[in-house]
């Protein structure tokens, strides 16, 4: 790999700012708000915005970058493909909670549904989203596709992925606005209270995590070899070219006898003649 310390660099300050993320939005529903729970109220919202930062953004960032692991490049690609569509539907299963909840919050409440800027993104981009899960394990996964649809559907795919998740930054971002505009009455959101402030840092660490994520991705010297440029990442494949290199060392040598007993007996016949 090009670069291994800096990619170590990005990578671990990544993954200390997912977690961070994951921190960062349990202390706000927690301390600042409600806390969770399932009863219709304002602690059932909360599960919206946890949910949304853990699989949305964390997992899903993590899925992105998944094939760039120099550690799993001895891995075969169907094992990366698995992990790759796990993390995906792992993301997508949170994600489904999350609408749930505020849905069911929003009908509790007498609160009318998909009004906002940020129900529209959001909504556009989570539609988008099962779209290209459903559509890449039918082209990545199953085995029928052929290799040239793959291949060819790879750009879009890679593009795609890139796009929906900078729209779940875009959105995540509309949401904490339009929420401490709403929750925050005495003292209110442009007084900057304290509440105020750690939501606000929240969204920058945020659009830092997603700016991490595109750059990882996009880097052309972090990108897994195809595959028949790593005869040697697996041992497997290292003692299957040894033992070919060895059977065709063989079989050239026995030609090079041949050759050298062919001479020698055409030599012998014309000292003869």
């Amino acid at each position: 790999m090009e670069g291994y310390k800096s990619f170590l660099y990005f990578l671990v300050s990544s993954l200390v700012l997912g977690f961070t993320l994951v921190i960062f939005v349990l202390v706000w529903v927690l301390h600042y708000s409600d806390g969770l729970a399932w009863d219709g109220g304002n602690a059932e919202f909360n599960w919206h915005p946890v949910l949304i930062i853990t699989g949305f953004i964390f997992i899903e960032g993590i899925a992105i970058i998944v094939y760039r692991l120099p550690w799993t490049w001895r891995c075969s690609k169907l094992l990366m493909k698995c992990i790759h569509a796990g993390l995906h539907l792992t993301a997508a299963i949170l994600v489904v909670v999350a609408l749930v909840a505020v849905f069911d919050y929003h009908n509790a409440k007498n609160i009318p549904n998909m009004y906002s800027l940020h129900s529209w993104v959001g909504l556009t981009v989570v539609i988008c989203f099962f779209l290209q899960l459903v559509f890449s394990i039918i082209v990545y996964l199953l085995p029928c596709t052929p290799l040239s649809i793959r291949a060819a559907f790879m750009p879009i795919h890679v593009y795609s992925g890139l796009l929906l998740f900078g729209g779940v930054i875009a959105t995540s971002l509309m949401g904490i606005t339009e929420k401490l505009i709403f929750s925050l009455r005495n003292p209110a959101y442009s007084s900057l209270p304290p509440h105020a402030v750690f939501v606000n840092t929240l969204g920058l660490l945020i659009a830092v995590f997603g700016g991490l994520i595109v750059w990882i991705t996009t880097r052309p010297g972090w990108k897994r070899p195809p595959e028949e440029q790593r005869p040697f990442l697996s041992n497997d494949n290292y003692d299957n070219t040894t033992e070919y290199s060895k059977e065709k060392s063989d079989v050239e040598l026995n030609s090079e006898a041949r050759k050298r007993n062919l001479k020698l007996d055409e030599a012998g016949q014309r000292s003869t003649m």
